[in-house]
């Protein structure tokens, strides 16, 4: 008999556990066709009983992600698809993610993000993972500046809204919490990042903007765009208590991203995208965002 741990009661690891396997087959760390590990081998891995991590691939299944056979276990069947017009990025990766991208974005002395996306999910994830490897040595940037957009009145959004009423609050709820945790997160590790003096300046500002996200943008080192829409659809969605509902939600990971690089060439298509969508995040963050949600600057004496 499985015993569900008291920390887990809250949903607060089922989410943890799905979160994380999500953005690691979206970034191909577990490639299409390949297997997860054993259920056994999450649970000692993640910190939490058989039962969490079953909870998770229900939803994992029921997103399309991985397909489960009884004796085999959980196979991946989708990722974040990057498709990239430069030429140099389609010769030098079998395979473009999201993961490789911000590795390569903080391996240069300046670090600049500018995001508008809808959770933060995925940024939190790769955030980690590069401080991971500042902490190991690994890499040494100078300065890391992150500008976040993410969407004000979530009562307002047309999206999660349950397929049968009665479930439209508890999902904008689970959304709101989602969001808060993961911007919580952000700001915990970048703050850590210079309070350890391993970055000699880290500066962040996350602000909201008063409409619905219909598409995820990332201005990275304001040199590279990756631009992706947010695409409705009904999926399942399990709740902290374990209840599973309908609903019309929107996922941004497992669309296809465009990805497009500023060239010598002003004229180029890349380099018009790329101006283009860094035009329009200037415009939004000074015109259109609210007071700044969190507010991190700091600097080495």
């Amino acid at each position: 008999m499985t015993v569900e741990r008291k920390d887990e009661v809250g949903g607060h690891e089922f989410l943890r556990v799905t979160e994380e396997l999500r953005a690691r087959m979206a970034d191909g760390f577990y490639p299409v066709e390949t297997y997860l590990p054993s259920q056994a081998a999450l649970a000692r891995e993640f910190g939490v009983s058989r039962d969490t991590v079953q909870r998770a691939l229900r939803v994992l299944r029921g997103e399309e992600w991985i397909e489960s056979r009884q004796g085999k276990g959980s196979r991946v069947v989708r990722n974040q698809r990057i498709q990239s017009s430069t030429p140099r990025a389609s010769r030098s990766r079998r395979q473009l993610t999201l993961g490789p991208l911000i590795a390569e974005a903080f391996e240069q002395p300046e670090v600049t993000l500018d995001i508008y996306t809808l959770t933060s999910e995925s940024l939190d994830t790769h955030i980690h993972l590069q401080a991971e490897r500042i902490r190991a040595g690994i890499i040494a940037p100078q300065r890391i500046a992150l500008r976040l957009i993410l969407p004000s009145a979530i009562d307002a959004l047309p999206y999660p809204r349950g397929v049968e009423p009665g479930h439209d609050e508890r999902l904008r709820d689970r959304l709101r919490g989602i969001t808060e945790a993961h911007t919580a997160s952000l700001h915990k590790v970048l703050g850590e990042l210079s309070a350890e003096q391993l970055v000699p300046k880290v500066e962040y500002e996350f602000r909201h903007a008063p409409f619905a996200p219909t598409f995820k943008l990332y201005v990275i080192n304001r040199s590279e765009v990756l631009h992706g829409p947010y695409i409705p659809l009904v999926r399942p969605v399990m709740f902290d208590t374990g209840e599973e509902v309908r609903a019309v939600d929107v996922l941004g990971l497992g669309a296809t991203l465009t990805h497009h690089v500023r060239d010598a060439r002003a004229d180029s298509p890349g380099s018009t995208f790329v101006d283009g969508m860094k035009a329009w995040f200037e415009a939004t963050w000074k015109l259109l965002t609210d007071e700044a949600a969190a507010v991190g600057t700091a600097a080495q004496a």
